[in-house]
């Protein structure tokens, strides 16, 4: 199939492009098991392609007729070669155009029984022209057929793996097609600006085009690097939110780091025991903290040691540190001087020995562990000594023994991933992947290309805006999208 999409043509430029689906695989008909694998209450099988209408009939009679579109109908489920009643159901039409993937489609709703299902899949595929779908060929079929872009797929995508409510949030809203309505924004004005410049270079001699257009056309292009340049400033708070905030919790041996992950995951995730040196390797759990997704890392204690295991293991975790959103700095707070000043220099230390030296405390909690060994003197002495030095992380006390200070601590945590992700429902849509960012710096890119040859030579200058354009489309799958649609569809499951 060739799915052609232009931008538009002015004078004598046409930006064009197509993506070439190879053979025509719209010409089959698809069906798929789309609700999961597993028993359940009821399962939905789909259909899609040319067959669907005869598909429809073959299982529920061809006396049958269609069922009004879109309006579930009670029908009788009959093998169409054995005539055995395979079950009772309900059935739904979708005739082409008005359908998900923009073809034929319909909808059997069954009971979830592992031989309904089986019973249901066969008799499918026992009639002419009709195949098992591929993952995500229903939305990839969708897609060529102008139903969603490439930016709503992948919010799609994201909504069938979202673990958590901001998750959701973040995904509906790109399904909606936010994200794409802000690129093709910019690729319109993009068009624009390219086709006033490619007039003044076609017309200009003849005296046709207004004064100052080329002035128009470098203020339009300036607003528009600014509005994407701050939408790269964004400092990956949409992409952690997609794939969860990377949290490690590290400092010295027997600080309680172990029994902080078990308080967090609610359960025993990791080994707790009083021999320093236990954790040797990173123990990954995922947790939800209020709405947000965080992968957690339990790390070996930072030590010098001899033994070649334990060494490995704070290698390891060093570079976890490096590498992660947030650290959580346990610190035994039993070990702590009572002097105020002592106090802060031995955190100031301790949180040395942890961060690298770059990092300031803003990617950096302070986790005082074992507050329950204090006395109330000693509590406020440490309370002061945090409230007298600012230069230090937040940091709060607790006790993983006796859960005292959770709930503080637990706040903390959750405002701070907030901040990491930011709330998705308030602000402009946010950059969700990798891909997205790769185009959008070199668009940036090729309209500095623009401000660098207007002068010298325009017809270079204007193949920068080109360029531009052709970068935004790819995000949107409106230019050269061929080469990532694998990549894109092999995460979605079979049936959607």
């Amino acid at each position: 199939m060739m799915l052609c999409r232009s931008y538009e043509t002015h004078g004598c430029s046409t930006i064009k492009r197509a993506i070439n689906d190879g053979p025509d695989s719209t010409s089959e008909t698809i069906f798929a098991l789309s609700s999961g694998q597993g028993k359940c209450g009821v399962a939905v099988i789909r259909i899609s392609g040319p067959a669907s209408a005869l598909a429809l009939r073959s299982l529920t009679g061809p006396r049958q007729s269609l069922p009004t579109p879109r309006k579930a109908m009670l029908r009788d489920l009959i093998h169409p070669h054995s005539k055995e009643m395979l079950d009772r159901g309900l059935v739904l039409w979708f005739p082409g155009p008005h359908s998900f993937t923009g073809e034929d489609s319909a909808e059997f709703h069954v009971h979830g029984g592992p031989a309904v299902i089986s019973g249901v899949l066969e008799a499918l595929g026992s009639l002419p022209n009709l195949r098992p779908a591929d993952a995500g060929e229903f939305t990839r079929r969708a897609f060529h057929a102008g139903k969603l872009d490439l930016t709503e797929v992948e919010g799609l995508g994201d909504l069938i793996h979202a673990e958590t409510e901001a998750q959701r949030r973040q995904a509906l809203r790109q399904m909606a097609g936010d994200l794409g309505r802000l690129y093709r924004d910019w690729s319109q004005r993009l068009t624009q600006c390219l086709a006033h410049v490619e007039a003044f270079i076609d017309f200009s001699e003849d005296e046709l085009m207004e004064h100052g257009v080329l002035n128009q056309v470098e203020e339009c292009l300036s607003v528009l690097r600014g509005e994407i340049e701050e939408h790269l400033r964004d400092e990956r708070k949409g992409e952690r939110l997609r794939s969860g905030v990377q949290v490690v919790i590290a400092g010295a041996t027997n600080a309680g780091k172990s029994s902080l992950l078990n308080l967090l995951c609610q359960r025993p995730a990791a080994i707790v025991s009083p021999v320093a040196g236990t954790t040797r390797d990173v123990v990954e759990s995922c947790v939800d903290i209020g709405g947000f997704p965080v992968l957690l890392s339990d790390t070996a204690g930072l030590r010098d040691t001899l033994d070649s295991v334990e060494r490995e293991g704070v290698r390891r975790a060093r570079e976890r540190v490096q590498q992660a959103d947030l650290a959580l700095v346990v610190v035994d707070s039993s070990q702590l001087s009572q002097d105020a000043l002592r106090i802060a220099a031995a955190l100031s230390t301790q949180l040395a020995e942890v961060l690298p030296a770059a990092e300031g405390p803003a990617r950096c909690l302070l986790v005082l562990n074992k507050s329950d060994l204090l006395s109330e003197e000693q509590h406020r002495g440490i309370m002061g000594a945090l409230r007298e030095r600012g230069d230090l992380p937040r940091a709060c006390l607790l006790s993983c023994h006796t859960n005292r200070g959770v709930n503080v601590f637990l706040s903390l945590l959750k405002d701070t991933v907030q901040t990491l992700c930011a709330d998705p429902l308030t602000g402009g849509p946010s950059l969700t992947q990798a891909r997205h960012r790769a185009h959008l710096l070199e668009c940036v890119r090729a309209l500095a290309q623009y401000r660098q040859y207007r002068d010298l030579d325009l017809a270079l200058a204007a193949e920068g805006v080109r360029l531009a354009l052709t970068a935004l489309g790819r995000i949107t799958g409106r230019v050269g999208a061929e080469e990532i649609l694998d990549i894109i569809f092999r995460d979605f499951c079979i049936g959607k």
